[in-house]
């Protein structure tokens, strides 16, 4: 697993992150995580729909919280053919209690706290934090990533257009 130090920031300060940069045109690597009800989730669980990948740090942040919550309401209208999934490092039980107290029901929160396999698997695993970067990925129906943005400072948004308009052109 490669490093890449200074690839985001947080707060100025720069940090490093773990695994190998992905990119538009790459094949979208699997993972193993942990769904809200402790089950196994893969990214080959959501196989034949377009997938938008948000990682974050935690979901009990201002900007996580902002963020996972704008995707909650973009996705009432997008088809039934998009799955939204926002992975971090909070335990299962937390995403859980966050979404309820939230409303959050149309993004599917999942945890990567146990093997940091996302994290490593997409190259947004912060080695001095033990987090997730902020980054999302679009993946089309055959797995291929379609949209890459890594978000350089950590404490900043992602372009939520820029995200939707190529979720949709694969939907």
């Amino acid at each position: 697993m490669g490093e890449r130090t200074g690839a985001v920031t947080m707060k100025g300060n720069p940090l490093t992150l773990v695994g190998r940069e992905i990119g538009v045109g790459d094949r979208a690597p699997d993972f193993k995580v942990i769904g809200n009800d402790l089950s196994e989730v893969s990214l080959s669980s959501f196989r034949g729909k377009v997938c938008i990948l948000s990682a974050v740090p935690s979901l009990d942040t201002p900007v996580c919280e902002i963020e996972t919550m704008r995707f909650n309401n973009e996705a009432a209208n997008l088809s039934e053919d998009i799955a939204v999934l926002t992975v971090s490092m909070d335990l299962p039980f937390a995403q859980k209690r966050w979404c309820g107290a939230k409303g959050v029901d149309r993004v599917v929160t999942l945890s990567d706290h146990r093997d940091a396999a996302f994290g490593m698997a997409y190259g947004v695993l912060v080695k001095e934090l033990r987090l997730l970067a902020r980054a999302v990925f679009v993946v089309d129906r055959e797995g291929v990533v379609r949209y890459a943005e890594l978000v350089k400072e950590i404490a900043d948004e992602p372009d939520y257009e820029a995200v939707l308009k190529a979720a949709k052109s694969c939907a």
